[in-house]
């Protein structure tokens, strides 16, 4: 009898772009699911640090695919024009970017125009902030001034009144205002996508040495997780399950709370439906990169289509994700 063979399963690093929250449920569902497993992946996830760092990682071959936000990506690609391995974007999760800005009403903020001449708080390098420059030109928004500071103390100081307003993924900091004591109802949100900047937010990121080595293991990768994806858009319930599995001190209420904020907001925006799950648009991924190039002050101008390659992704039918539209 001729002998067996047995394949050993492709090891992939994944990187997350935070810490193990609700939307992480997206990709802990299928690893605890098996699916990647049945693809013949062998798939090791990390939490991250912000978006930046993950593109970094990837970048350095420390990670093979990451998650991370495609102005993240595009700032990278500009500034290190010459890096031998530029990550690009292969699926596009976030559909709109989460970026929001944030007041109490006792600033007296009721209108984005009215952060004009404010003192506004986030770290150096939230997206918010960021990309200011185009909320604030979109919204005729004058001069402000910013303070910087860590991630745990942006939404402390909001609600002290050290700053007036704040910058930050919505379904991160208006949970973060709230368990610092703010009410709901004293909360402002101006989320970017619904006031005229049409970023796009987190991608999956691949090393071109893999997309090059290994297509097939790619191709795998995101099948399996569209499927798993689509149970947890389905239910987020399970999402969370797989999350707590990972991090058992977390909120269960406040992480599903997340959770469902993000799908509602980026992953199954009227944007997304448009468009279809894991795609983009090539206009307006084009504006972005020109927007991105001068709100960011680039070295060199962004180039759309050296930052995206959707030839890797799965079929219509598989991408058919989205929960139907309430």
């Amino acid at each position: 009898m001729a002998p067996m063979s047995v394949h050993a399963a492709t090891p992939i690093k994944f990187q997350l772009d935070w810490r193990f929250e609700g939307p992480a449920g997206l990709f802990l569902h299928p690893i605890a699911k098996g699916y990647f497993t049945q693809a013949g992946l062998d798939v090791t996830l990390d939490a991250g640090s912000g978006s930046g760092g993950t593109v970094t990682r990837v970048a350095s071959g420390t990670y093979d695919l990451g998650f991370a936000d495609m102005a993240a990506l595009m700032e990278f690609h500009a500034n290190n024009p010459d890096a031998p391995n530029k990550p690009v974007a292969i699926m596009m999760v976030y559909n709109n970017t989460p970026a929001a800005a944030f007041a109490l009403k006792s600033s007296g903020i009721k209108t984005p125009a009215d952060f004009t001449g404010k003192k506004m708080g986030a770290p150096v390098f939230d997206a918010g902030r960021k990309a200011w420059t185009l909320f604030a030109k979109a919204n005729k928004i004058g001069p402000v001034t910013w303070v910087s500071m860590d991630p745990p103390l942006r939404e402390t100081m909001a609600v002290r009144g050290d700053v007036d307003g704040i910058t930050g993924f919505s379904f991160t900091s208006l949970l973060n205002l709230e368990a610092r004591g703010a009410k709901p109802a004293d909360v402002v949100m101006f989320p970017y996508a619904q006031f005229g900047v049409k970023l796009y937010g987190n991608a999956i990121i691949a090393s071109p040495k893999l997309l090059k080595e290994n297509p097939e293991a790619v191709k795998a990768f995101l099948k399996a997780f569209a499927k798993g994806a689509k149970e947890v858009l389905a239910q987020p319930a399970v999402g969370i399950a797989a999350v707590k599995a990972r991090d058992g001190i977390i909120n269960v209420d406040l992480e599903t709370r997340r959770l469902k904020m993000a799908i509602e907001q980026v992953v199954a925006s009227p944007d997304a439906r448009a468009e279809g799950f894991g795609q983009v648009n090539a206009g307006r991924l084009s504006l972005m990169a020109s927007q991105v190039s001068d709100a960011y002050a680039t070295k060199t101008r962004i180039n759309p289509s050296a930052v995206w390659n959707g030839s890797f992704l799965p079929t219509a039918t598989e991408l058919n994700v989205l929960p139907p539209a309430k």
